[in-house]
């Protein structure tokens, strides 16, 4: 369950794959689905313009800049991989992400245009935490072995 930075959306992923939201003003809720496995992780950007998820072979951000939010839009998806989308992790201060993947990848993707750079190359367990520190300048992943990393930037 999330809240977005404004407070004006609450967010929770759902035991289908699916999200279920709520415009917190007037009650209004929303789904947001067409997901091929269920959400695990959720992550705003910047000023909670988007909602970064994981749960298909792409991070699905879904559109919040709007008073009615997702509510009649189309999500954009970045980075795909062969691999789902495990843990999703938005930079503090900048329009960047970080997604880890089933497969071990872990990239950093900038939001303006979806370039994309590789933190982490693929063949270890899947991507089971990614955080970024309060100034945006360590990001750190671990996966599911207990494997840990950091990138200081």
């Amino acid at each position: 369950v999330v809240f977005s930075p404004d407070n004006k959306f609450l967010v929770t992923a759902m035991h289908e794959p699916a999200l279920h939201g709520w415009r917190l003003a007037d009650a209004r809720h929303m789904r947001m689905t067409g997901y091929p496995g269920r959400v695990r992780s959720l992550s705003w950007g910047i000023g909670g313009k988007a909602l970064a998820t994981s749960g298909a072979d792409s991070v699905i951000m879904w559109p919040f800049a709007s008073k009615d939010g997702p509510m009649g839009k189309e999500p954009a998806m970045l980075a795909p991989l062969k691999a789902k989308v495990t843990m999703v992790a938005c930079h503090p201060k900048q329009e960047i992400l970080a997604a880890g993947y089933s497969d071990g990848t872990v990239l950093m993707v900038r939001l303006g245009d979806g370039a994309e750079i590789l933190v982490r190359r693929n063949g270890s367990p899947p991507v089971s935490a990614l955080a970024w520190n309060a100034k945006g300048t360590i990001l750190a992943f671990a996966d599911e072995d207990g494997a840990a990393g950091l990138l200081t930037l």
